[in-house]
């Protein structure tokens, strides 16, 4: 299968994909370039919070998603951000969704009961991507923060996992 937990070997890669997308100003409010040892620690310490990445047909990872921490209070435990990265030769392809899809089902098997993210609202590709995985937006964060010197909005998407609903 070509989605798995990412593994130490797999930081270069990783941290290659996700300055891509601090370079594109598509993606991420980021700005400073990640390291492979960054990444090598965020591997080290994902048992809560997974990275999984999507391997080519040759063993290249061209692909990457995580969950991460929402909040620190312990009332947002089982809620989760995601991110989704695709090195620019891949985009467009469907690696995304199925992606999206496998982070989720970790997300399940993990104890979340939603998981959501910020997406620039200038970011078709992926408010149409979370569209498609059944993500709801549920509103805009006018000026979030800036980039670059403009203040950019962005749209809040949710979706909750159902077999992990709170009674």
């Amino acid at each position: 299968m070509p989605i798995r937990l990412a593994q130490p070997n797999d930081a270069a890669a990783i941290a290659e994909i996700y300055n891509q997308g601090i370079e594109d100003r598509t993606s991420t409010f980021e700005t400073l370039p990640r390291t492979a040892e960054e990444i090598l620690g965020r591997i080290n310490s994902m048992e809560r919070y997974p990275y999984l990445v999507y391997v080519d047909k040759r063993g290249q990872v061209v692909a990457w998603a995580n969950l991460s921490r929402y909040r620190a209070r312990a009332c947002y435990d089982g809620v989760a951000d995601f991110s989704i990265y695709l090195h620019r030769d891949v985009r467009g392809r469907g690696i995304g969704k199925r992606l999206l899809f496998a982070l989720f089902e970790e997300a399940e098997k993990r104890g979340f009961w939603k998981l959501l993210s910020r997406i620039f609202t200038f970011n078709a590709a992926s408010l149409a991507l979370c569209r498609s995985c059944g993500f709801r937006q549920v509103g805009i964060y006018e000026k979030h923060a800036c980039l670059d010197g403009r203040w950019l909005d962005c749209v809040i998407v949710e979706r909750l996992v159902p077999s992990n609903q709170p009674e």
